[in-house]
């Protein structure tokens, strides 16, 4: 990514906020770099101050950067289904961090114990799947859940799934993010 990848991706993601506040749909589509129109996945986080506020993303890049990176802003303003939509008096409270992401890996595991084992605190971004339900945990969550153990239970409990839940059926692919958050 570029040195200016921070100011553009959260220049844009903020842009697309702004905008949908005030006419409440997408902004237009401006002149933009070139790396922007590549192929990727990226999620928006919004907090104020540093409570959770909406975030909204994709696993697999499948539309030009820039324009997932401005449809997951708008979507984690308006349309995550935790939180109300954001209002016009909190935008400028709007701290937003864009994390690109890596392609997924498939994880190779005997059971619970291995899985836990290989999964890297700090590092791996994870998508579960089991039971015919589906999660992510990027890894800016370890900061809040360390140890595996609770980073996998949580993640089964945000899945919908008791936090002891395993069996054969469990697929687990990490992926790694460049998190980019707003210059000061």
């Amino acid at each position: 990514m570029p040195e200016e990848a921070a100011a553009v991706l959260t220049g844009l993601a903020r842009a697309a906020i702004e905008h949908g506040v005030r006419l409440r749909r997408d902004a237009p589509v401006t002149d933009e770099p070139a790396w922007l129109r590549q192929a990727g996945a990226a999620f928006v986080t919004l907090t104020i101050e540093r409570r959770l506020r909406g975030c909204i993303g994709s696993l697999i890049a499948h539309r030009p950067l820039g324009q997932d990176v401005a449809a997951n802003a708008r979507a984690a303003a308006f349309d995550d289904p935790r939180f109300p939509p954001v209002r016009s008096g909190e935008v400028s409270r709007l701290a937003i961090e864009v994390s690109v992401l890596g392609v997924p890996e498939p994880m190779s595991f005997s059971g619970r114990d291995d899985a836990l084992r290989q999964l890297r605190p700090g590092l791996d971004g994870v998508i579960l799947a089991a039971g015919g339900r589906r999660a992510t945990f990027l890894p800016q969550v370890w900061d809040e859940l360390p140890q595996p153990e609770r980073f996998l239970a949580h993640l089964l409990a945000k899945a919908g799934l008791p936090p002891d839940y395993w069996n054969e059926t469990v697929r687990l692919q990490r992926y790694t993010v460049t998190a980019y958050t707003e210059p000061e």
